[in-house]
Formats: C-alpha cells, structure tokens, sequence
C-alpha cells in the first residue's frame, strides 16, 4: 500500500523527528533518544509516564501536555517501548514526587514498564502503575484486569493528568486513574484494515460489505464478523452493550468519546455520536462531557469506538480540568 515515507526502517524516527519540528516548544528528546519524548516545561509534581507502540496517534505520545502527561516512551510501530527508553523517560521527568506508568494492557508493555519500576525503585524513585483495561471486547466485566487498552484511556490520562496538577501525592494520582479506568469501558467495531510499513498487504482481509465488531486497534480478531448495517443500528448495539457492561441506569452521568481509527471522517463519527446520544436520552442517561474525533487510532483502519465513563463527584470536575496538547482539543 502505498505510504508517504522514505522508507519502512525509519518510519518512526522520521515521523518523530518531524514532531520535534513541529512542536520544539512542547516536546524535546531525551539526549540523542528520539523515541523518549518529554515536555520542556518540567513542573514540581507528581509525573504521569505513558507509551507503547507507534502507529497510534494521538495515542500515545499525544496525550503529553499540560494537565495531562509528562512523557512518553515510544515503540516501533505497533510494538512495546523499551525498557531502556521507558528509563529515560522516568528520569528526565522525575521531580522526587514519584512517577504514575499509565499505559494499555499489552504484555510487552507491561513486562517493559514493570522492569523500569524495579529499576527505578532500586535508585529510589518511586512508581505506580495503572493499565487501561477498557476493550469490553477481549473479556467480561468480571475478568476486566485482562481486558485490552485503547481508546477509553484518553478519560485516565484527564483525570489522572489533573490530579497530578493540582499537587496530589503519587498515591492519590494512581487512585484516581485506576477508579477511572474501572469506571470506563469501550467497543468498537472495523470496517477495513491497515497495512503495516513496508509491507504489501493488510493485517486481515475483509470483504467491503462487511464489519468486525470488537476488534482490537492491531489487528486483533473481535467477537463477530457480520454485513454493514445504518449507523443507528450500529450505536444501538455499541451503546447497549456498553450500558449493560457499566451497569448504567436512569439518571447516570456520564462521559462519551467516539474515536476514529484512522480513516473514518469526522462527518461520519457526529453521525454515530448523534444516534449514541439519542439512544442514551432514550434510556434516561446523561452526557455530561462528550469527545468526537480521533484519540486512539490503528493507522489507516477504517472503524470507530465507543467509550462510556460513569461520572461521579470526584471525577467530573477532574475530567473537566483545563489541558493542553498539540495533538488534540479537550
């Protein structure tokens, strides 16, 4: 497939380097290491470390900005961080207030971040961490500790982001975010593939009349294949699915993000926002903070999420917090 690149070796690096350019007032390198990417403006607080693989945008590095996180560990495409790269990362921004890891429940993320904490620990730096477990997709409600991460993150990166703001302690931080990630839970469905850099193929074939639902943002299969039906059918059984998931009922606030995976316009996801939201209003519940746009994306893939966060006292103003990034608009 055809990519605007120079070649598959240096896609990511060419891709940051571009990132650095384009934003030298927010974003900086760590020395020579361009895949450990941190604010300039360092603050005195506790600091929020995400990553994971390239191919993503605006997930991961995206989400660091002011109120949000202090720097990313970047992978190649599709592909954990190193544990090297995550130290970086962690040194650079340490401020002695410790360091909360948030980032997507993937093994090779998990295993690298893990092994950075125990590194951390042994220089006296201390870490939590937090894995979004939102894809309702890849496992029940009562198994979510093995659920993947993808878009409904982008709720614990606010929250958790302006906890740290406001000068809580890393304990507080990691609560926040991991109350968040319980509260959140996310479907989505493809309608296309992406192709990788470099290669002459998609992931997976699909027909053009067909649509996955539940399947993961690399590729990973969902729980059924079926034909394409009308976007009102679509949110239907996105949105109940994920009310039933979250126990909602009559009167819940709540927080909606519809995200697109890369290639699906913005006319057509204020379509699917549209029929969730009405079908919400339907069921007596009420959105309170709503994202439309694309958070957590799959390179190319055509195809949409749905995340749903349960509000309450604590977490709405949180969510609400002024934050700035390059990469999106809150």
């Amino acid at each position: 497939m055809k990519k605007c690149m120079n070649h598959s070796d240096t896609f990511v690096t060419d891709s940051l380097e571009g990132i650095y350019k384009a934003y030298p007032e927010v974003y900086q390198p760590v020395g020579e290491n361009l895949q450990a990417l941190v604010r300039t403006d360092k603050e005195d607080k506790v600091a929020v470390v995400t990553g994971g693989g390239y191919g993503h945008l605006p997930l991961f590095l995206g989400y660091v900005g002011k109120g949000l996180c202090d720097g990313a560990a970047v992978g190649n495409v599709f592909t954990s961080p190193s544990c090297e790269t995550i130290l970086d990362v962690s040194r650079a921004v340490n401020a002695g207030k410790g360091i909360l890891y948030l980032f997507g429940n993937y093994f090779g993320d998990s295993m690298n971040f893990d092994m950075a904490g125990e590194l951390l620990s042994m220089e006296g730096i201390r870490t939590e961490i937090v894995k979004g477990c939102d894809d309702m997709a890849s496992a029940p409600r009562d198994q979510r500790e093995k659920r993947r991460g993808i878009a409904g993150i982008t709720f614990a990166y606010k929250t958790a982001g302006a906890s740290a703001a406001r000068g809580d302690s890393l304990e507080k931080v990691a609560e926040t975010a991991r109350k968040t990630i319980e509260r959140t839970a996310t479907m989505g469905v493809a309608f296309s593939s992406c192709t990788l850099p470099g290669m002459d193929h998609s992931i997976f074939q699909m027909e053009s009349d067909d649509m996955e639902i539940g399947m993961g943002i690399h590729g990973e299969p969902g729980i059924r294949r079926e034909k394409m039906i009308t976007s009102c059918q679509l949110a239907e059984r996105l949105f109940a699915d994920l009310i039933k998931d979250l126990s909602l009922k009559e009167k819940d606030r709540v927080a909606v993000l519809v995200n697109g995976l890369g290639m699906t316009s913005r006319e057509e996801l204020f379509i699917f926002f549209r029929d969730g939201a009405k079908y919400l209003e339907q069921k007596g519940i009420k959105i309170s903070y709503s994202l439309v746009g694309e958070y957590a994306t799959s390179l190319e893939m055509a195809g949409l999420s749905a995340s749903i966060l349960k509000l309450d006292d604590q977490l709405e103003p949180l969510l609400k917090s002024d934050s700035y990034t390059p990469f999106l608009r809150f």
